[in-house]
């Protein structure tokens, strides 16, 4: 049902009403998200293959009441740099699969959401469907799909291509997979098998429905060989901030991860996505929007600027330049003196929304290439908040109640240590607040993040 608040939603805790909590995201690349992370002295470098490691981290933001955590994902190697020399720098080249990974975390946790990234580009949508509902089954209802459209000729020569297909392409297929995913998790009723052996029927075929897909990229009949999952559909998360992404996001996404600086931006991007979730006939506070946010705690602020100090000394001018390209969607910079500005940029085929955002901040900032790539080294153009608990405290609570967040998709600086500084420090500060939960409400990730079930359709009505 469309929620007719289409202009203001100015969120209070109202008597009579449960009181709202900040939902937040673990988003945990194997080394942690700094750059330089897998350098530091606490680092495991060898993190993206080492299964203990992630158990222990994973463990850790379970401990600290997290919704869910975070895997990003690509189909290949993406790199910026110009020969093997500058490649062999990166620490950030290898790890698990995240799919396989989580359904190996699974067994280790018991509330946290598993998210992980795929993407509809260099994907079936058979594959994708019966992946996520499996995991969905393995971990009791925790599963999530950062659903992606890949943004990386590096990808697309893994996939038969020398380039990948332009942007509006890549969103065309992406919402014609994602109405092939959906019908077919909705192959089968929730009571469709019967398990009757005395009868001999194991399930109901009046509850089995086809959906017999033909469409301009796919052709899919189904049914799913996977049962509907635990929560109906695992819960679709969605990071485009371009006009398609944001488009694709307000059609189909549960979670928003999104990258905003300031709060007038984050904002008019919260307003927004609720107004064009609501124009596509859904209820805005079905969309939980969570700004990435990268947190340097300490007990004092000297002791969070010196841990941020020793990050940033083992940044590789490098590194921090390719790092810098990447976001700037591939954009060849190499040529220009680091301590000059950063010109105006040619469009690109990739994240556009990211491109913007970088170039506006060195703008407003007036800084130099080199002290940009070093300002995104920790954020790489999210949010950067450094002090106390209770410092990043009240930033986060100042966004969570003016219209800006419903919580954050928070980005340790490195690992173990910087989520354990998170879960040590800043999560009592907001739970002392009432800000953050101290127990789990649910059993599935839908149920913690306050998301409905949905309810199921049959396949052939989605084809």
């Amino acid at each position: 049902m469309t929620n007719p608040r289409t202009t203001q939603y100015r969120n209070t805790n109202r008597p009579g009403t449960s009181r709202r909590m900040m939902k937040l995201g673990a988003f945990l690349p194997a080394p942690g998200h700094h750059v330089a992370a897998w350098r530091h002295p606490e680092a495991r470098p060898d993190g993206g293959l080492d299964f203990d490691h992630y158990r222990s981290v994973v463990q850790t933001a379970e401990r600290g009441k997290f919704d869910m955590i975070f895997l990003s994902d690509g189909a290949g190697i993406r790199t910026h740099y110009r020969d093997a020399d500058e490649l062999s720098r990166q620490g950030r080249m290898v790890h698990f699969e995240p799919l396989t990974l989580l359904s190996a975390l699974a067994v280790h946790t018991t509330h946290i959401g598993l998210t992980a990234t795929a993407s509809t580009t260099y994907n079936e949508p058979f594959h994708i469907a019966r992946k996520f509902a499996s995991l969905d089954h393995l971990s009791g209802g925790r599963s999530g799909w950062n659903v992606v459209t890949s943004v990386t000729d590096a990808e697309a020569r893994n996939f038969n291509l020398d380039q990948q297909p332009d942007h509006a392409t890549r969103y065309h297929r992406a919402r014609e997979f994602m109405d092939v995913v959906t019908g077919l998790w909705d192959s089968w009723e929730d009571d469709a098998f019967l398990h009757d052996q005395k009868s001999g029927r194991f399930f109901d075929p009046e509850k089995l429905h086809i959906l017999g897909h033909r469409g301009e990229h796919f052709q899919v009949r189904g049914p799913l060989n996977v049962a509907r999952p635990p929560q109906g559909h695992p819960v679709i998360v969605q990071a485009g901030s371009s006009p398609d992404g944001q488009d694709f996001a307000a059609r189909w996404a549960e979670v928003v991860f999104t990258a905003q600086q300031t709060l007038d931006q984050a904002q008019t991007y919260y307003r927004g996505m609720r107004e064009q979730a609501a124009a596509h006939g859904r209820n805005p506070d079905d969309v939980k929007i969570l700004p990435g946010v990268f947190l340097m705690a300490g007990r004092t602020r000297a002791e969070a600027e010196d841990k941020y100090a020793e990050l940033q000394d083992l940044v590789d001018p490098v590194v921090g330049l390719g790092l810098l390209t990447g976001l700037l969607g591939d954009v060849d910079i190499s040529h220009l003196p680091l301590d000059g500005p950063l010109p105006e940029l040619p469009p690109t085929e990739g994240s556009t929304s990211r491109q913007q955002l970088v170039y506006e901040q060195a703008r407003r900032q007036g800084l130099t290439i080199r002290q940009l790539y070093l300002s995104v080294a920790g954020g790489r153009g999210h949010r950067f908040l450094l002090g106390t608990p209770e410092t990043i405290a009240d930033e986060l609570e100042d966004w969570f109640h003016n219209e800006a967040a419903d919580g954050f998709n928070i980005m340790p600086s490195h690992l173990p240590g910087g989520l354990d500084d998170i879960v040590d420090l800043v999560v009592p500060e907001l739970q002392r607040r009432g800000l953050m939960r101290t127990a789990y409400e649910g059993t599935t990730l839908r149920e913690n993040l306050g998301l409905p079930r949905p309810a199921f359709r049959p396949a052939e009505a989605g084809a």
